[in-house]
């Protein structure tokens, strides 16, 4: 029951930081998870992040659910889930309650600007960091070059995208791998 707490704990924490959605959150999840607490490895966690992304639901919400899986099953699912979301609960009742009548005015309008901006210099982070661990190899790298062409410049839809992209990397890294061997 302690390390369910804690799980709770720690995930009330990260819910309760982590502003801008689960691609801002991808650093934080880093320093707490891995580092500070060694419940999942660096490609553990970018394999919970990359499973979050691809199934439905909130990323952050996902990899955190996975993430308190990992370490207590099914309760530790539940209790970092409950504490992930627990914030966010609690922080949009307040804002609904406020926002109706404070929404025009000017210091609200220019805060949630530099909200803005700041989500996207996290987002850029998260991004950053996890091109670091997954692109490092030419192979990659034309995965990745093809998938961004592909998401910029045409209609395909992600979920394409996500399961083409997972299909090519399995043929590239485990058929053509098992040729060699």
């Amino acid at each position: 029951m302690k390390e369910l707490w804690k799980l709770y704990r720690v995930f009330f924490s990260i819910g309760i930081c982590t502003f801008g959605g689960g691609y801002a959150m991808l650093s934080l999840l880093q320093r707490v998870i891995v580092e500070q607490y060694q419940w999942a490895s660096e490609e553990e966690l970018m394999d919970y992040y990359a499973i979050g992304q691809c199934t439905p639901g909130i990323i952050a919400l996902n990899t955190s659910t996975f993430i308190g899986y990992k370490c207590h099953k099914l309760p530790g699912a539940i209790a970092a889930t409950l504490g992930f979301l627990s914030p966010s609960i609690l922080v949009i009742v307040l804002i609904a309650a406020f926002m109706t009548n404070y929404a025009s005015l000017p210091v609200v309008k220019h805060a949630f600007a530099g909200i803005r901006i700041c989500v996207c210099a996290l987002i850029l982070d998260a991004v950053l960091k996890l091109g670091k661990k997954s692109i490092v190899d030419k192979f990659s790298v034309i995965i990745f070059l093809a998938i961004v062409a592909l998401s910029a410049f045409t209609g395909v839809s992600t979920i394409i995208l996500v399961i083409g992209a997972g299909v090519v990397g399995y043929l590239i890294y485990y058929v053509m791998g098992r040729k060699k061997a």
